[in-house]
Formats: C-alpha cells, structure tokens, sequence
C-alpha cells in the first residue's frame, strides 16, 4: 500500500471546520421561489434550511445576490454591501444567515473584485469624468491603436466572446474580460484595495463564516498589458488557461484579505476560484498566509477513466500537502455541464454520477455539492431558444449555461415548477422537464434506491467516522481500471470505473454503503459496471 503524506501543519489543524467540510452550492436564482415570482431568492432559501440540515452538509455557498442589472445574473454587481430586490432585502439576508446557523449550517457568499457592473457608480463616474481623470483610474481606460485610436489597445479577447475592449463615446476603450458591462478594475489603485477590504468587513460583520472569491487568479494583469498572439482558442474558463491570468501579484491581495479574515472569530475563510495551468500554481493560492481553499477543477474536467482520476487524485494531494492545505473535490458547478450528462447521460451517466458520489466523499479534503447533483440531475439540452440569456453563449451557443441552472423539483405533484415556487405558480424563470418529477426531493424521498437517499446515507457515514474527511489517503491493490485506497485503516472505497463486472476476491471487510444495489455480494465479491462500494475494513 502506498500512503500520500501530509505537510506537518495539516496534522496541527485538522480539526479546523473548513479542512474537511462539505459544502452545498445554492445558485439562488434556482434554488426555492420564495416569493412567487418565478426566481429563486434568500426567503426560498431560508425555507429550505431543513433540507439542507438533514442531507449532512456543513456550509452553504450563496451565489450572488447584490444589486444588479443581471448581465451575468448577479456576477455584474452594482452595489457590493446590499441585496437585490428580485432576491429580497439585506433583510433577508441577515435572516437566513442567523437561521443558518441555528441549523448548524455556515454561510459563504461570493464576492466578485475582477470586476464591477458597468451600472456601478464608480464606472459611471468614470464615463461622466472623461480621460485621465482619478474616476478612470479605478478601471483600465486606455487609448486605442491604429491611425485614430480605432483598434483596440491590445490583442486580448473576452471569455465571452470578442474583443476584451469597448469603445466609448470620447474614443477610450476599457478593458472586460467578460461582459461589457462587467468592466474590469485596477488593482493597481489603492481605492480599490480599500473598498474591498470595508466590503469584506461588511459581511463578515453581518455574520457571513467566508467567501468564495469570484475569478481570483484574475484581478492583476500582466505589466504593460502585452499582445498575447492569437489561437483562435481562448474559450470558456475551465477548457483552457488563458494568457493573461494566474498574475503573481493576485497573491498579495489574497494575503491581504487572509489578515481581515485572521481577524475575526470562528475561522472565517477565503475559497479561491482560480484556474491555473498545472496542480503546483494552485496550490500557491492556499499557502498558510493566502486562502484557504481553491476549487479542483483538475478533479472536475477529468474523464471518466481510472488512470486518470488516479493521476489527478496524486497530484491534488501532493501539491495541496506541499503548502499544508486541504484538497477539495467537485463533480459540477453553476458553470459546466451536469456531471450526469457528461458522464454519458441516461442510465449510464447515472450510474457513473452515483459512484463518482461516493469517490469524492471518500477522499481526503472537502467536497463541493452543486445543488440538484444530490438527486442526479442531468444537463437541460433542449430549452426553448426564447429562455437562453446566458452571456457566454456569444462565443458558441452549445457553451450556454442555462441547462446547469435550470430549477430544482421539490414535489412529485402537479405540475412543473414542482414546489419550486409557492402554490399556484406555474412558471419558473427557467422551465423544468415535466419528467423531473420523478426527481424531485418528494419522490425520492420515497425511495430507498435513489440518488437523494445515496447523499444522505454517504454523507452521515462521513460525518460518523473520524477516518473520512481531512486526513491521509493509501492507495490499494486493485484489478485494472479500478481505484481502491484505504482510509485511516478502517475503511476502504473501490471503485469500477470499467463497463465490465470486476471480481475483486474475498470481501475486505463488512460492506457500509454501495452506489449499486448489487455491488459487494457473494464469494467471491464482485463490482457491477461503474460503480463504487465503501467498506469498514477495521481490524
């Protein structure tokens, strides 16, 4: 068996709530209609609590819901210390953070310093001021290229799609690497530093336990903002690295930031969005002084192949344990495609989904939950085109993220939007499939087999054994194309990611849970196709 070691510091604060939480994403658009409008909002929320309590996650994760025109559905913000009126009220937000925590559940919101709403007062002061005023120094205004100044200032592009310039009246251009209106700000200007350090201390002075920080490998350019040659290939974030981000001077903000944290009681934490090139320039986000988590997506983009979750699961360990953080571990996000599509749709991307379920919550670190993974929720291909808003379709429309947001089926009865929103309400701001009933936490609640019940019982046996969670990881023999690996020495998760029946010999010890019905019985054992057993292998 061979063991992946942890850095000394990780065994002196293991005990620390974020090193292996599990953490649910609420993308509050799609959550629970509280209101009846048709939109997800902070009282839907709130009336969900319960559910969240009793599936055995430790933090929710809010998606943003400050003040916004809502060209990228709250990632555009126009007023960071305030909430939307679509969501509900700032209010509201003190409510749910309160009611969170008398259900023992802690509460992450986003914040998004790459870039502000092009309706934030600060862009629009800089409109009004004009070239080379203190208001444009905020953003990054600069002159255009070409005879007249007709050409944008550099060759990069946006993530969305076209130039990562626009041009405005007076004839500067200001830079997005997104949307248009998402202009990106000058870290270089200390104004800026300064406001996100009050906004930082207006949350956590509400009550908030951390922040997941949005785009944070991409606030500092590169100096002098140089050409980067054209592929033809920058695409959305997550398929490619692309040029101009993953600055090193970013980690001197996340630094600052780690001291206001540090300030605070109760282990507030820092939780990087960062896509970096390679596993080692990632793990710089989470050194002891910078945050303390940064999202796997190395884990997330991997195939379905057992090499190569192995591949990705060595290297995770190993960098994270270098700077002594914690790994995380995520199958799906609010910004690619549900993992039961990718995995293959239909019965077979089910099936792949459950075991991944219990390969993530078997490793060591934290595991990230996107809302509607836990009922086996796949991708909505085929929306009607009228309801497709999502920015990043721009650059190609099968890159949209509708299909990921559509709402979550709370009832079996009715109609859609099943329980989604109060009674009497028929619509959602995205439509649900009529056949999602048969998903819906009511329905599976009824049943023993489903992919609700699966969470629920993987998660309570995570909670209930000290040797899940932070900790190391031995990796076992196994028949090809599978995973096996110990934990603590008392329990051991297999995995088949074949299409084949494995036969794995005698039982290796006394079965806990199984991602199929059929796994783990008889002598010899044997793993059905694509699925994933734990074991309690105590001695």
């Amino acid at each position: 068996m061979t063991e992946v070691a942890l850095h000394p510091s990780a065994r002196t604060t293991a005990t620390r709530w974020w090193r292996d939480a599990v953490i649910y994403q609420v993308y509050v658009r799609s959550f629970a209609d509280g209101n009846g409008d048709g939109v997800g909002d902070l009282l839907g929320v709130r009336s969900r609590l319960r559910y969240l309590a009793d599936l055995g996650v430790d933090a929710i994760w809010l998606t943003p819901f400050y003040p916004s025109p809502m060209a990228d559905f709250g990632y555009d913000v126009a007023d960071y210390r305030d909430v939307d009126p679509i969501f509900g009220s700032l209010a509201d937000a003190r409510a749910l953070i309160d009611d969170a925590h008398r259900h023992g559940l802690k509460i992450i919101v986003d914040v998004v310093p790459n870039h502000t709403s092009d309706e934030h007062p600060w862009f629009l002061a800089a409109l009004a001021a004009g070239p080379g005023s203190p208001e444009r120094e905020r953003y990054i205004f600069r002159h255009g290229r070409g005879t007249t100044g007709e050409l944008p200032p550099n060759d990069w592009e946006s993530i969305f799609g076209g130039p990562a310039w626009t041009r405005v009246a007076d004839g500067q251009w200001y830079l997005h690497l997104f949307a248009p209106q998402q202009p990106d700000l000058n870290w270089e200007h200390p104004e800026v530093h300064e406001e996100f350090a009050d906004v930082l201390r207006f949350w956590l002075d509400l009550g908030v336990d951390g922040f997941r920080i949005d785009v944070a490998h991409g606030m500092v350019k590169a100096p002098g903002l140089p050409d980067v040659g054209h592929t033809g290939q920058v695409r959305m974030i997550g398929t490619e690295v692309v040029p101009y981000f993953d600055q090193d001077g970013v980690h001197e903000i996340h630094r600052s930031w780690r001291r206001i944290l540090d300030s605070y009681d109760g282990e507030r934490i820092g939780v990087a969005e960062a896509w970096a090139p390679t596993p080692r320039r990632l793990a710089d986000y989470v050194r002891p002084d910078e945050l303390h988590q940064a999202f796997n997506f190395h884990f997330l983009t991997t195939p379905w192949d057992a090499a190569g979750f192995r591949t990705v699961i060595d290297e995770s360990l190993r960098t994270a344990g270098l700077v002594g953080a914690p790994s995380t571990w995520v199958l799906s996000n609010h910004d690619v495609k549900r993992h039961v599509t990718r995995y293959g749709g239909g019965e077979l991307g089910l099936r792949r989904a459950r075991a991944a379920a219990l390969l993530m919550l078997a490793l060591p670190g934290s595991a990230y939950i996107y809302q509607g993974e836990e009922l086996g929720l796949p991708e909505v291909l085929d929306l009607p085109e009228e309801y497709l808003r999502d920015p990043q379709r721009l650059r190609a429309p099968d890159s949209g993220r509708d299909g990921c947001r559509v709402p979550l089926p709370w009832t079996a009865t009715g109609e859609p939007p099943y329980g989604f929103a109060p009674p009497g309400i028929y619509e959602s701001w995205l439509p649900m499939p009529g056949e999602w009933r048969d998903l819906s936490v009511e329905a599976q609640l009824r049943d023993e087999t489903s992919m609700l019940v699966l969470y629920r019982a993987a998660l309570a046996i995570r909670r209930g054994r000290p040797d899940l969670g932070d900790g190391p990881l031995g990796w076992l023999d196994g028949p090809p194309g599978t995973l096996a690996f110990s934990r603590g020495g008392s329990f051991a998760c297999l995995v088949n990611m074949t299409s084949e029946w494995v036969e794995i010999g005698a039982a290796p010890g006394t079965p806990l849970l199984a991602s199929d019905p059929q796994a783990g019985h008889g002598d010899p054992v044997r793993l059905p196709p694509d699925s994933a057993t734990w074991w309690d292998i105590g001695r």
